[in-house]
């Protein structure tokens, strides 16, 4: 069953967050603002912070640059995953990937149909890995950027939890870049 080794050392993970979003400004920024703090208070280091408007081409070209920075081992963007013709985080984080995690989307509407109900088949949250970082687009709201961490995030980022975690294996993400 899953737990917390506590016979092993906590690794602090650098994060940076995107906001994708047409209207926000930092300060109406809730859905960043929460992962923020929750970053924080798990020992994390939030690296950077951003806001980019729902265009395709500008969220893909920043989570290059993110995944290009030795500095960030994680991205967590937030917004856009939903249905409308605006929303189109999910298409530029599938631009990125190299390979997509498909399980977490999976996790994410599980946890979120205990939150919402069925409300949470709107959602498209997605993650994957590029250039040896991680990738993980969730919805737009504070309730499930708070719900993808406690229930999802905060554990898999944390190099103590048990069975396994995403941290541990952060050395072997871009082994094929590095094979002959």
């Amino acid at each position: 069953m899953s737990r917390i080794d506590e016979t092993l050392d906590f690794v602090p993970v650098r994060i940076a967050v995107l906001t994708v979003s047409d209207t926000r400004q930092m300060a109406e920024d809730k859905s960043g603002q929460t992962l923020a703090d929750h970053i924080s208070e798990a020992g994390h280091i939030l690296v950077d912070r951003k806001i980019i408007a729902d265009e395709r081409v500008q969220i893909a070209d920043q989570l290059r640059a993110w995944c290009a920075n030795d500095q960030i081992d994680v991205v967590i963007s937030t917004g856009g995953t939903g249905l409308t013709g605006r929303d189109v985080t999910v298409e530029a984080h599938r631009d990125v990937y190299e390979k997509e995690i498909d399980a977490f989307g999976t996790v994410f509407t599980i946890v979120s149909m205990q939150k919402i109900g069925t409300s949470a088949v709107q959602s498209r949250a997605t993650a994957g890995v590029a250039k040896g970082t991680y990738l993980f687009a969730l919805p737009g709201s504070p309730g499930a950027c708070k719900d993808a961490w406690d229930e999802i995030l905060c554990k898999q980022l944390d190099y103590r939890h048990r069975p396994c975690n995403f941290v541990e294996i952060m050395p072997r993400l871009d082994e094929h870049l590095r094979r002959k």
